[in-house]
Order: structure tokens, then sequence, then C-alpha cells
């Protein structure tokens, strides 16, 4: 079977007989052998079970539990191609999903990386990826599981298996920063030799959830947070001791409790057992206060990447208004404080905006202002209210842009709009209401947020019809 593309999840894409069929492993230009799994009508799943002819793009994996773990699903890709194929997801999805047109590309549906055979006039520039020199110990924070082991019914903490519930123990992750590592085997080993009894999702029985580090990769600073199925910490002054001798740079212990049937990490109550309810981080001259709950980019370096590209996006020249909507701790909203005349943020976690309003006072930046609620009600509000805004920034979950937020966008009318995605399909989508609603998408880049994963972040410039391009 001849293997012609990458889904969206990375499986490679083959075709039997003109029968599609996704294979787990596989990748383009690749021709394997392949056992058919489970068929729906139009396509079917295919297990992987020796290649033929190999990609010149194959590499060994360096991780040890790689074929297990689901953390990572491109490792056996080579770097440069990874980046290639995920500004081809992004040229996909925009073709696919928002039927618009691209400069430089072949026209149709095209699944895997190909070169054109037509240029297109106009349409949006899709630039490169913005890939990392070192794409290897980027993330700043890791959340892993705690479970029960099926061997001897001892503690183990990591990620799921590939498409299940099954927790790979894991010591070293080469996508974590090293000390996030080394916070994880700590509480690990603590929490043996304390004899905390692990959660069980099954029976719903244990007591230690999750944990989650974080570490201010410029400062040094440290956090960490158990996540547990009690309303009190077990043994928690053994739990403070133990930590603080472990690790140093320990700034923060912070106990949060999730007593309910769910997969969602965080319970709704969070406390802090020892140090500072925040630890520190820099980016590109920018303090923040990042507290447990806070949202906080996992890349440091290629979140300056991003943010510089939205800053360049918004064209600032001093004077400008501009909106942030999603603008959590305040991130992407104190770059651009430094360029703009005034700018307005809003996130809906209050937290959020606390922490947004404390980075705004710690560095000395007076010109930003924040405010909680639903972008999609605030902002609205804010219109009526006589607030227009220049630029407007744009930086949504997953599911994109709330509708609400779009119209309220179309009829604010700015010079610009700058979309900080991370997930093109919904980029896509959004893209394609906005062009409708009078906005032309004049560029797009990719950013590699998540290397050896099949993630990708993107950055847009959209512009007013009749304004300057």
């Amino acid at each position: 079977m001849d293997i012609i593309g990458l889904t969206h999840d990375g499986e490679g894409v083959g075709r039997a007989d003109g029968f599609t069929l996704f294979v787990q492993g596989a990748l383009p230009g690749e021709k394997v052998k392949a056992q058919v799994m489970k068929t729906k009508k139009q396509y079917g799943y295919a297990r992987l079970e020796a290649i033929l002819e190999e990609s010149p793009d194959r590499l060994q994996p360096p991780c040890a539990i790689y074929d297990k773990c689901g953390g990572c699903q491109l490792q056996h890709l080579d770097y440069a191609a990874q980046l290639e194929w995920k500004r081809q997801h992004v040229v996909d999805s925009l073709r696919r999903i928002g039927k618009l047109h691209i400069q430089g590309e072949e026209q149709g549906d095209l699944l895997a990386t190909g070169t054109a055979s037509s240029i297109e006039e106009g349409g949006i520039k899709v630039m490169p990826t913005i890939g990392m020199d070192e794409p290897w110990r980027y993330r700043n924070k890791a959340a892993v599981p705690v479970g029960v082991s099926g061997f001897d019914g001892g503690l183990i903490a990591g990620f799921y298996e590939r498409g299940s519930h099954r927790i790979i123990d894991m010591d070293d992750c080469l996508i974590q920063h090293r000390e996030n590592d080394e916070m994880i085997r700590v509480v690990k080993q603590i929490a043996r030799e304390l004899r905390v009894k692990p959660y069980n999702e099954e029976t719903g029985e244990g007591i230690l959830r999750h944990v989650m580090v974080r570490v201010g990769v410029v400062t040094g600073e440290k956090m960490v947070v158990l996540i547990t199925n009690s309303s009190r910490l077990p043994r928690q002054p053994e739990w403070i001791e133990h930590l603080r001798a472990a690790l140093p740079g320990l700034k923060s212990i912070v106990h949060n409790v999730n007593e309910r049937n769910t997969n969602v990490i965080f319970g709704d109550e969070t406390r802090v057992v020892w140090g500072s309810e925040v630890i520190y981080d820099e980016l590109d001259g920018i303090r923040f206060a990042i507290s447990a709950r806070s949202f906080y980019q996992v890349n440091p370096t290629q979140t300056v990447s991003l943010y510089r590209k939205a800053l360049e996006y918004a064209a600032l020249t001093g004077t400008e208004n501009v909106i942030d909507a999603y603008c959590g701790i305040g991130t992407i909203s104190l770059f651009l404080a430094r360029s703009a005349g005034r700018v307005y943020g809003v996130e809906i976690v209050p937290e959020a905006i606390e922490d947004a309003k404390r980075n705004a006072e710690l560095n000395g930046i007076g010109n930003a202002e924040f405010e909680a609620g639903p972008a999609e009600v605030v902002i609205p509000r804010w219109r009526k209210e006589g607030i227009q805004a220049d630029v407007i920034v744009v930086d949504p979950p997953r599911k994109g842009c709330d509708p609400e937020l779009l119209d309220t966008i179309l009829k604010m009318q700015p010079e610009r709009v700058v979309y900080v995605s991370c997930n093109p399909s919904t980029l896509a989508r959004d893209l394609r209401i906005l062009e409708d609603g009078g906005y032309r998408t004049v560029e797009v880049t990719p950013v590699d947020m998540f290397p050896h994963t099949v993630h990708v972040e993107s950055v847009a410039l959209l512009v007013r019809d009749g304004t300057d391009r």
C-alpha cells in the first residue's frame, strides 16, 4: 500500500484498491504492509506491519516510550519535514474549510505536502512555518495523571497511551524542560514514601489524581500543584518538608481539590499550602506572574516568535486603541501596549484578569486595562460606551471565536484584525465569516509551538476592505 499523506492527527493516509486507510506510524512516500483493523463506508484503519519502502524523512525516534506514549505523534518525521507538513495542514484547512484562495499553491484539496502545479494569483500568503533551532526540552509546564500500575498496584504517573486512558509511567520526557521531569520524579518518589494512594479512574478511589508542575525558564522559579480526590492533603507537613528539601528554586506548593468523576484536571478549590501564590517568568523583557490556574504559553521561545509576528501584523504606530480578546494573563496585551496608544484586554477567567492587572503593574505599563467576562458580552458593551478599536487581536481556545464576538468585530470595523489560533480548522471557519463580512485575509504565518506533535499555532492578518493592505 502506498502512503500519500498525513491526517491532521499524524496518521499515514494510504490507498489500497482505491479505498482509503489510515495507518498510524506510516509516512508520505512510503510503501507499507498493513493489517486492516476496522472499516467504515468510505475509509478504514490499519495497523502498520512492515515498511517496504522507507521515506527519506523517516527518523528513529529518540524517546524510549514513543511507540506507546500519546504525548508526541511526529518524532519519527524529520523536523524540517514536520515544519513543511504543518504549513500544508494550515493551507489545507484554509482551502477545504474556509474555501479561501491561497497564493502559490495548486488548486484542489491537498492532503500531503506536494509541489504546486499551477500558481494562483492573489489570495492569502501562507508563510513558511517558524520553527525552533533546538526543538526539544521546550515545555515549561507539565500536567500528568497519576494512577495504579497494572503490574504491581504501585503508583505511576505519565501521559496516556495513544487512544486510551492507560497511563504510561514516565520519568524522562524529551519535550519537557528538565526541571519539570525532575519535579515529577520527586513527587512520585515522595508519594510512594508517604504511601499516598494513587487515584483509580475506574473505581473513583484513591487520593492523588494529577501532578502539575511549572518552571520559569528565565527565572528558574518552580511550582508544584498536587490535585487530589480529597478536600485535605494527607500528610501535608511531610509533603512540604520533602518537596522543599528535594527541589532547589521551589517557590510555590499548591493543593487543588477535584472530587468529581471527570476527566477535567482541575477542581474548583485551589489553595497555596506553602510559599507564593505565583512564580515569575519573562518573555522578551516583560515579567509575568503565573498562578496555578493561569494560562501561560508552554513554549517561551516560540511564544516570543508568535507575539512578535502578531505585533508586526498589528502595525502599531503608538496612537492606536487595541482590544485583546481572550487576553489571559495579559501576555499579548503587554506586548501590544509597548507600541499602542491604549490596550483593552478581556478574559472570562477572573483569576487571569487579576494576574493581568498585576503583570501590567509589575512592568510599569499604565496604558493597559483589563476586565473579566465573556469577550462576546464585554466588547459590545465597550462599543456602546464609545470605545472604538483600530486593531482587534483575538486568541481564542480551540473551539474558535464565539459567533457573537465575530459579529461585534464586524460591527466595530477595526482597520485590522490579528487572529492567533491553535486550531487551523476553526481559524479557517472564522476567517471565512470575517471575509464574508468585509475583511480580507492578507497573510497567515504558522508557528511551531509544539514540535514533534501534530499541533500548530498560527497568526493571521486581516484588513478591512478599502484600507491599506
